[in-house]
């Protein structure tokens, strides 16, 4: 025969326990999602903006008049490349590009990808020759740039704002 006793004080303590982790739960569930502010506002931009229905030609230059783009007619390349399976120095800066305007390549390595260039006729503040590059897989965006042909040039997104 077993025989268990409990006293007053074992109830208490067990009480306060069980209180204690409802109240901690109850804390838990009641805080909300912390997402930095920075990733909602990347998140906000990139809401605005449709990155999918890639299939032609001219779904390209939508897409980049979207973003105020106004470019040539006729692709000046459309070219399939192979994203990286190993991202060196260069190809990280580039993808880091890319995340500051909501998307990442790092997604698609070993992928290979349509990349569309078209000339850009409507960048202000520059004489020399801007190019529009898009990177397309599977009908979407998956990455891209706009940057100028001189060596001492530039790159930067979408949006067209150096060091975003």
């Amino acid at each position: 025969m077993f025989i268990c006793t409990v006293r007053a004080n074992t109830l208490k303590f067990f009480s306060v326990i069980a209180v204690s982790i409802i109240a901690l739960c109850a804390i838990i569930l009641m805080v909300p999602e912390y997402t930095p502010v920075s990733t909602k506002a990347i998140t906000a931009e990139a809401e605005k903006y449709n990155y999918d229905k890639i299939k032609t030609v001219d779904d390209v230059i939508g897409f980049l008049a979207q973003f105020g783009w106004e470019v040539e007619p006729t692709p000046v390349e459309e070219v399939k490349i192979k994203i990286p399976g190993e991202f060196d120095k260069v190809m990280n800066s580039y993808n880091e590009l890319q995340r500051k305007q909501g998307l990442d390549l790092s997604k698609y390595r070993d992928r290979e990808v349509t990349r569309y260039t078209f000339k850009v006729k409507n960048f202000s503040d520059y004489n020399g020759t801007v190019m529009a590059n898009v990177i397309v897989y599977k009908k979407k965006v998956i990455g891209g740039d706009i940057c100028s042909t001189d060596v001492t040039g530039f790159i930067c997104g979408f949006d067209g704002i150096q060091g975003k």
